[in-house]
């Protein structure tokens, strides 16, 4: 082998100009390969890229024996010349000069051959399906959405803070949490009415995995102004539908001195810039994910990009949904929690377009949200999504101590007196909304369940890996 840099797959495909006529260098996976007694053509992939480069190998100059490894899933090293191509199906390819095989892939044992397989079965493999078009096309994606958070943040002034993931408080209220502890499950010890003894614990107190750094956040954006979290969060939430993980990335901005169409305006943006990146940034996969999978993928989303959401207050929502005609499988009322087949409705039927719900009844909302002045409604807002659903969910916070503390004793939570000393100290108006990433990534790539978007997925009874 020559000493010459590696070029990645990516760069020779895109940007073959600099490369035509020269010897380059190429290491991946091979995805296939085909040929006659003459001439023998493998695909190979290296991750940077959905499109595979052709390498050809003349059999005047590798013998049989050289090439018996070369098989699917096998990773090889190639030197060669980079050259037009004259078939089908690629504008270049390396007419191969040098061979080095790095590992073996038996056909026999190799689960991912070239033939087709379904997403079910590619969830059992969920350590070997990154290797496939399918997955690395979503992780690309993901990636640079990822990227594209970070920068749209930073470039706004915004300040990354990191919340903790092991916590004594639960911001949600719900109680579905993941407990962490240290105490010997074949022998907890109790105290004398016989209720754990947590002193004995780590912590010395019952501490959880968070659902939500959005508590700590606004203690961050109550000395920053504006912060963003972007971190992993754990719900131990018995549920199995296409749209739930156990565990998943959150992205959590919280700003002082944010009303709530401040809070409003700041999500469509934001959301907007993420899929105008993505747009940009990973066309090839994208295009491929719509080939595939969902052929009106490109439209929708420019179809968000290019449109102004509809800001619809939940009253006059519940109003619409009730007047539609339309027989839902749950029942529509004032009061009610929206169930995704509601939401859908409103986006994909009535107004064709993205909506953010407001002034939700505040029976159903978190402790923290902002009474309105009607005394039963709270200023939260949900961006409503095509296919989705809610995919943003939000709030102006209570800054009024009284009304906080009355909420909470309302609700029963305990130990939050240091929360409430944002309200006694220098209190503000301010803002905050939570992005569930993988309900983003699963959006821009058009998959249809959300364990398609991670590269391990938690849920009930599966923690693989």
């Amino acid at each position: 082998m020559q000493d010459i840099r590696r070029t990645l797959v990516a760069k020779l495909i895109n940007d073959p100009a600099e490369f035509i006529g020269k010897t380059v260098d190429v290491k991946g996976w091979v995805r296939s390969r085909r040929g006659n007694k003459y001439v023998q053509f493998v695909a190979l992939n290296d991750g940077s890229s959905v499109k595979s480069l052709q390498i050809v190998f003349d059999l005047a100059k590798f013998s049989e024996e050289q090439l018996r490894p070369v098989t699917t899933g096998a990773s090889i090293h190639v030197q060669g010349l980079l050259v037009e191509s004259q078939g089908k199906g690629q504008n270049v390819e390396i007419q191969a000069e040098e061979l080095q095989v790095y590992g073996t892939a038996d056909p026999e044992t190799y689960p991912l051959q070239k033939k087709g397989h379904s997403l079910e079965f590619l969830r059992e493999k969920a350590h070997l399906r990154p290797r496939t078009n399918y997955f690395s096309a979503v992780l690309r994606i993901r990636h640079a959405l990822a990227y594209a958070i970070h920068k749209f943040f930073n470039d706004k002034g915004f300040y990354y803070f990191h919340t903790p993931l092991i916590t004594a408080s639960d911001a949600e209220g719900a109680g579905a949490q993941f407990q962490v502890t240290t105490l010997p499950l074949n022998e907890v010890p109790v105290d004398k009415e016989g209720n754990v003894d947590y002193s004995k614990d780590f912590f010395g107190k019952m501490a959880s995995l968070t659902v939500s750094g959005q508590l700590e956040g606004e203690l961050g954006a109550t000395a920053l102004g504006c912060i963003y979290t972007f971190g992993p969060t754990f719900r131990a939430e018995n549920s199995n539908t296409p749209r739930h993980l156990s565990e998943f990335w959150m992205i959590e901005p919280e700003m002082a001195f944010y009303e709530i169409e401040d809070n409003m305006d700041l999500a469509e943006e934001f959301i907007k810039y993420c899929i105008s990146y993505a747009l940009e940034h990973c066309k090839d996969d994208i295009e491929f994910l719509a080939e595939h999978f969902d052929k009106e993928l490109p439209e929708r989303l420019k179809f968000v990009v290019e449109n102004d959401f509809v800001r619809l207050p939940y009253t006059e929502g519940i109003r619409i949904l009730e007047e539609s005609g339309k027989k839902f499988e749950f029942p529509v009322y004032w009061g009610v929690d929206l169930a995704s087949e509601h939401e859908r409705y409103l986006v994909e039927e009535h107004f064709k377009k993205p909506v953010i719900l407001t002034d939700y009844p505040k029976e159903i909302k978190a402790f923290y949200m902002k009474l309105n002045d009607d005394g039963k409604t709270v200023r939260a807002m949900d961006v409503l999504f095509p296919k989705i659903g809610e995919i943003i969910g939000g709030s102006q916070r209570e800054e009024n101590l009284d009304k906080l503390q009355g909420r909470i004793n309302e609700i029963g939570i305990e130990g939050m007196d240091w929360y409430l000393d944002t309200r006694r100290f220098g209190t503000v108006p301010h803002s905050g909304f939570g992005l569930g990433f993988e309900r983003l990534v699963l959006f821009v790539t058009g998959m249809q369940n959300i364990r398609d978007v991670i590269p391990f997925p938690r849920y009930p009874k599966n923690c693989e890996y």
